[in-house]
């Protein structure tokens, strides 16, 4: 079954990576018809991030280490002025 596909790049100004996906997935997750392709893997990439942070300082066993605490707070401020709501808000998982 051939689907088109969408190519991004991510870019840190040193580095780049490709990611290959399915236009019609992209076009599932939109959320509004103004919200570009780019804009849709960012907000899933701010996601995946913080839901891995969040069950680094959460969900492991043991006590995390102070300095992953702490990314976990500076994540969750970054997803919060992304989303304009808390990790917690959206996702309906709080502690």
């Amino acid at each position: 079954m051939a689907t088109n596909t969408v190519t991004l790049t991510i870019d840190d100004g040193e580095e780049t990576d490709e990611l290959t996906v399915p236009s019609e997935l992209v076009d599932i997750l939109r959320e509004s018809p103004d919200e570009t392709d780019p804009q849709v893997v960012g907000d899933i990439a701010m996601f995946g991030m913080t839901q891995r942070i969040h069950s680094a300082v959460h969900h492991a066993q043991g006590e995390p280490d102070e300095q992953i605490v702490a990314l976990e707070e500076e994540t969750s401020e970054l997803f919060e002025e992304r989303f304009g709501q808390s990790f917690a808000e959206l996702t309906g998982h709080d502690h």
